[in-house]
């Protein structure tokens, strides 16, 4: 018999608080339409693509009469990608607010993401089964799955599937690729007059599906504040034992949030900013350079010790290590992997890359340490690339500077003590308790799903906005996703994309981390966020991230 701990059983009980006009009841939720709109880039492409979907308005919910059509609604929804904390919650929110509507609405949850969908592998929802993942982490309630909609014959089984159940609607949990996916499926719906609406949910730990209308991704504030803790822990014993320089690697592959959200957290000696790496185009040495000066510096005053939080993704912002990626993806493409890994010993191995690669190339990789090197030749990703992922880069830099203070040693420069711990912290925060902040704003977020597809939205995105301030005076609505999308070449092709949100250079969170940086890097100015709190004063347990704080004007520059 499974154990509850006394945390799950009161987290059970916490009732989530919605936006103050979503709180007047089902029958006292009137909709108010806003401008059209169309993408942020490539207008016509997206037009062509989108023809009954694009150019649709915002809407914004309000107190006042609900002129919705009564019908009875069949709802499926599907959790896609990688977890992030407070994916039960809009599951509920959807849920209670389709039994709020009328108590004969159904919820059917396909299992294992959208393959759960095309395989018509599902459970209905009951009062009893959803209350077991009220307020919890992770995405356990139905599982998730990583299968992308975007073919004819994958869309027309899902019309069937549908047409079987007669669902109405579909609800896609997900980040930016999932919600594409639900803008071209929502397309395929209305081309064919199938009656299935398409609405879907801001999800990302990564903090990069965000942009003027889409203020925060759910679960970014609950792993943030998961790292932070852990972070903060490992500064504080840092100052205690003064002996170690750790190496932290965050979640983060294509932008730097979370790993800037973590350093304004936590204060520590250097934070590696994978968009400021780029826009400067930064060498790997450059970047050594930053640290090792933090190294030196503190050195100098006697402390030997030190933190510094590096993005997963760091290497690809660097443009000499991109251009080495590329060159290996070319070499070992088609029939020369073969050749490649038919090599006995690795001696064999650097003379074929050697001269399969320019010399700027190879001048880049034979700085690399050499279990470095041999990560770039780990197994390839599904289209024959380098899984950069798996790249070490915590590992990579602490050892970058360890040759820099070598050399440094021998010319007299340094002569502090250099020993170094190094920790990746990742699925960690994916599947923690959600904060207070995510369990209302996911819950918001699935009873706002609803009310759109309620009144009868297609394509639309559940929006809640105006984040920063109390739940009570949060905003509610949708808006089409066509509007967040761009066109980008993929795997030699255009497709139609949501654009990612990268840390901005002059956004008020970088500049207020490059304003404390310098100060940081020479003295010890640690904070410990300690861990997530769920009760007690709201200053305390229902605070935001500082990344929203700062750019809502909520905390001083």
């Amino acid at each position: 018999m499974k154990e509850l701990s006394a945390l799950q059983i009161a987290r059970y009980q916490y009732v989530p608080k919605l936006p103050g006009m979503l709180r007047n009841g089902i029958k006292e939720i009137s909709v108010k339409e806003g401008e059209a709109t169309q993408s942020v880039a490539d207008q016509e492409k997206i037009k062509a693509l989108f023809p009954n979907t694009y150019g649709k308005k915002e809407i914004t919910f309000e107190k006042g009469e609900n002129t919705s059509e009564t019908k009875k609604q069949v709802v499926g929804v599907i959790l896609s990608g990688g977890q992030a904390p407070g994916g039960h919650n809009v599951v509920c929110g959807l849920y209670d607010a389709l039994k709020a509507t009328d108590k004969d609405n159904v919820l059917l949850g396909f299992k294992g993401g959208p393959s759960g969908l095309l395989e018509d592998s599902y459970i209905e929802m009951t009062d009893e089964y959803i209350d077991q993942y009220r307020n919890t982490g992770g995405f356990d309630i139905i599982g998730s799955g990583r299968t992308k909609l975007e073919t004819e014959e994958q869309f027309a089984v899902a019309e069937e599937v549908c047409r079987k159940h007669g669902i109405t609607a579909i609800v896609i949990i997900g980040g930016d690729d999932s919600n594409t996916n639900a803008a071209v499926l929502a397309e395929y719906f209305a081309a064919h007059n199938s009656g299935v609406q398409v609405i879907g949910c801001p999800k990302t730990i990564d903090g990069d599906l965000k942009n003027e209308d889409i203020e925060c991704s759910f679960g970014f504030d609950t792993a943030t504040k998961t790292y932070s803790e852990l972070i903060g822990n490992i500064e504080r014993d840092c100052n205690s034992a003064k002996k170690y320089w750790h190496f932290i690697k965050v979640m983060g592959r294509s932008a730097s949030h979370v790993a800037l959200e973590c350093a304004l957290e936590t204060q520590p000696n250097v934070c590696l900013i994978g968009e400021e790496v780029a826009a400067k185009k930064m060498s790997l040495s450059d970047v050594a350079d930053v640290i090792a000066d933090s190294v030196c510096k503190r050195a100098a005053k006697g402390m030997n010790f030190g933190v510094v939080i590096v993005p997963e993704g760091i290497v690809e912002f660097v443009p000499e290590f991109s251009s080495l990626i590329a060159e290996i993806n070319e070499l070992l493409a088609g029939e020369k992997a073969d050749a490649f890994n038919a090599l006995a010993s690795w001696d064999e191995k650097l003379g074929f890359i050697k001269e399969g690669l320019t010399k700027e190339a190879y001048d880049v990789f034979a700085i690399l340490p050499q279990g470095i090197q041999q990560q770039l030749f780990l197994e390839r990703d599904p289209h024959g690339n380098v899984q950069v992922s798996l790249i070490e880069s915590e590992k990579l830099f602490s050892a970058l500077v360890r040759d820099k203070l070598d050399a440094l040693k021998k010319e007299g420069k340094y002569k502090g003590k250099y020993s170094t711990q190094h920790h990746f912290f990742g699925y960690e925060g994916r599947c923690a308790f959600p904060s207070n902040f995510d369990a209302d704003y996911c819950y918001s977020l699935g009873y706002n799903a609803f009310m759109l597809i309620q009144y009868g939205y297609n394509g639309y995105l559940s929006k809640v906005s105006n984040l920063s301030a109390p739940a009570e005076e949060w905003v509610a609505g949708g808006m089409p996703i066509t509007k967040m999308m761009n066109i980008e070449r993929r795997h030699g092709q255009d497709k139609p994309v949501i654009r990612k949100a990268l840390v901005e250079l002059d956004g008020n969170p970088f500049k207020y981390f490059e304003a404390h940086r310098e100060e940081w890097a020479e003295e010890t100015c640690y904070t410990y966020p300690g861990a997530i709190q769920y009760y007690g004063p709201s200053e305390v347990c229902d605070r935001t991230t500082v990344t929203l704080a700062l750019e809502k004007g909520k905390k001083e520059l």
